[in-house]
């Protein structure tokens, strides 16, 4: 089934330079860009992305880091594209993560601060929707 996704590379990422690393795997794996973006998220845009995690101890801590700078914001498309760019980022421990994922090979460990971890990926169709929208208003 042909699907859209939000893919992030996150301020880390960024600054790190990985932006054109990481869209090269996304279509070295066949999907496709269909929208992109580079620019600092404002705190509006982040409490609508992480609305669900609102009142969590993580929550300020991340939306903080994610508007600490820079992010690559892409909208994906291809077969299954939600499950595969989930599988191609790896697990969201980059120590964890498997060699050949992204977050495996280009991860690093940052202790307690699991959400610098090179890339953010929609979890669902519903989400991905939902993401979308915010990110690239009209897209979805």
């Amino acid at each position: 089934m042909t699907e859209r996704s939000l893919v992030l590379v996150k301020p880390d990422g960024f600054k790190r330079g990985l932006s054109g690393e990481v869209l090269r795997r996304v279509e070295a794996k066949g999907y496709t860009l269909v929208a992109l973006s580079i620019f600092v998220p404002d705190q509006d845009r982040l409490a609508l992305h992480y609305a669900e995690h609102e009142g969590k101890p993580f929550y300020e801590p991340l939306v903080d880091f994610m508007s600490s700078g820079p992010v690559t914001a892409a909208v994906i498309e291809g077969e299954r594209c939600i499950e595969g760019f989930r599988a191609l980022a790896g697990a969201t421990d980059p120590t964890a993560a498997l060699p050949g994922t992204i977050r495996g090979d280009l991860g690093r460990d940052w202790g307690l601060k699991v959400q610098q971890n090179i890339v953010h990926g929609s979890d669902s169709p519903e989400s991905a929707k939902r993401e979308i929208e915010i990110w690239f208003p009209g897209l979805a």
